[in-house]
């Protein structure tokens, strides 16, 4: 993996195995740790090499743990690293961004669904993949795809074990662009920077009502988010945007809770 600074976002590329096989015993412990090291920074984008994104297991240790009796261990090993992980980008005030260079399947798309923001280029794809070996979607996936396409072009999608094109992607929803292959980490970065640019607490818990919105009823929301703005409210973030506000200036959040 590498991992780069541009325009004040932290960069992650997978690269090599960590891209081809991001979910096994070797390669998923070190994405993790190489996000959690960096999480609480404004924001980062992750992204891929050459044709792949992030493509999910690896299938022959798959096959190695069926054959001696331990897939269970394995996939229980997987996805207790992968879960949490997950949670944590999705919960924490830095803002993720994939940039979708080539496929992202099985858990590798639960990876890019967990981001809050994805570009494509034209040769990014999703793919769901756990049907065509035989088990049921992860990695968030039947929780978060239904979230930005519908329920029922999720169903379609996970049941005749679709693959997009990131154009197709686009359209339904799954995607928010698609830039030229030579553009894409520009504009990862740009969209980055443009969405990590307010207060810490502004951006975990606009996170964090949007995460739990289609849990609650409408009032049990509308007391979580009076506790929040309540809070907000004590922020040197807000003192600085109501100066910046009446002083007809740009505010600036960049050392701001």
């Amino acid at each position: 993996m590498n991992v780069s600074q541009k325009d004040g976002v932290t960069v992650i590329q997978l690269t090599g195995g960590s891209a081809t096989q991001s979910f096994s015993r070797e390669f998923i412990p070190k994405i993790r740790d190489v996000i959690l090291e960096h999480i609480g920074c404004k924001a980062i984008v992750i992204t891929g090499e050459g044709r792949f994104f992030s493509a999910g297991a690896d299938l022959v240790a798959f096959q190695k743990s069926i054959d001696e009796g331990n897939s269970v261990e394995l996939i229980r090993y997987l996805t207790g690293i992968l879960h949490p992980l997950l949670l944590k980008m999705r919960t924490s005030e830095t803002i993720f961004v994939a940039a979708l260079n080539g496929a992202s399947a099985g858990g590798g798309l639960g990876l890019a669904l967990a981001c809050d923001a994805r570009i494509a280029s034209p040769g990014g794809k999703m793919a769901a993949s756990y049907s065509g070996i035989g088990l049921s979607p992860d990695g968030g996936t039947t929780w978060l795809l239904p979230r930005l396409v519908g329920e029922q072009v999720a169903r379609k999608f996970f049941f005749e074990n679709e693959v997009w094109s990131a154009e197709e992607a686009f359209a339904k929803g799954a995607i928010d662009e698609v830039v030229p292959e030579d553009s894409l980490i520009e504009r990862a970065v740009e969209v980055a920077n443009t969405w990590s640019q307010w207060g810490s607490h502004t951006k975990e818990a606009t996170k964090h009502l949007l995460l739990t919105q289609n849990v609650n009823d409408l009032e049990t929301h509308l007391k979580h988010e009076r506790t929040l703005i309540e809070a907000a409210g004590t922020t040197s973030a807000f003192a600085e945007g109501i100066d910046a506000f009446l002083n007809k200036r740009k505010p600036d959040f960049s050392d701001k809770e």
